[in-house]
């Protein structure tokens, strides 16, 4: 790295991402990092060729192991310290306070979605994903409740019983915003529709008003606003942003 770092320009940026870069003469690739569990190329899938040119990722060669070792060597204070869990750009403070600041919370109805039954009620639609488990503060069930889908209109949170539930599971997306950041257009590849899930294959049909039908098995909690990232192997080919989920050529009608 360093031998390479020595011929580059001021032009360059390097950032502590664990990602790599394969440069092919004017072209470049993003590519996985070295240490998988640490993997944050889903999170760089929207820079373009042009913007991946100018960067350099120092850590994506190495694991965060070995990274701890030589800051332990060289007497870097945070050798040491735990790894951060808070979101990056407000650091580690609590989120539901975070967002009251500046989303106001509206409590409402928590509906069993097979049944049509009110469980429960919720503090505010923005704090509650699809598929999340905890925090519901719904008893009296004889099994797990996941939350399977949101109403904004009607201030709706739905939920449904077990964590392989069909509510949970769709089996193609409309992905919008595209970027591609590589020249590979595959119809066949992998995909992620959440940062540390694992790949899942994938068919690509690309529509005439630039988005794309993502075609996939059974996968569970795939949310319309996050991020459906491509992968060939180690190279991370760029996504898009998740319009519309169906089941069956249908929309689901729960995730609006």
């Amino acid at each position: 790295f360093l031998d390479f770092a020595m011929g580059l320009d001021a032009d360059y940026i390097a950032t502590g991402h664990y990602a790599r870069i394969q440069r092919d003469g004017q072209n470049v690739l993003l590519l996985r990092s070295v240490d998988i569990s640490k993997d944050q190329t889903y999170f760089l899938s929207g820079l373009t060729q042009e913007q991946l040119s100018k960067v350099i990722f120092p850590v994506g060669d190495i694991t965060k192991n070995e990274l701890r070792k030589i800051a332990f060597d060289e007497d870097i204070p945070t050798a040491l310290k735990k790894d951060s869990t808070g979101i990056c750009f407000i650091g580690e403070r609590n989120f539901k306070r975070f967002l009251e600041n500046y989303l106001p919370n509206k409590e409402g109805d928590i509906i069993n979605i097979e049944t049509n039954e009110i469980v429960g009620e919720h503090i505010g639609l923005m704090y509650y994903t699809i598929g999340q488990r905890r925090g519901l503060d719904v008893g009296g069930t004889s099994d797990k409740l996941f939350v399977v889908g949101k109403n904004l209109n009607k201030n709706i949170l739905y939920v449904c019983e077990g964590e392989d539930n069909e509510y949970l599971l769709s089996d193609s997306c409309i992905v919008e915003q595209v970027n591609f950041n590589c020249d590979l257009r595959p119809t066949e590849c992998s995909a992620k529709f959440r940062y540390r899930q694992k790949d899942n294959p994938v068919s690509i049909e690309y529509l005439d008003n630039g988005e794309l039908l993502v075609r996939y098995k059974n996968v569970k909690s795939v949310t319309p606003g996050q991020a459906c990232v491509f992968y060939q192997d180690e190279k991370c080919l760029g996504g898009g942003i998740i319009k519309e989920v169906r089941k069956n050529n249908e929309k689901l009608w729960y995730l609006l």
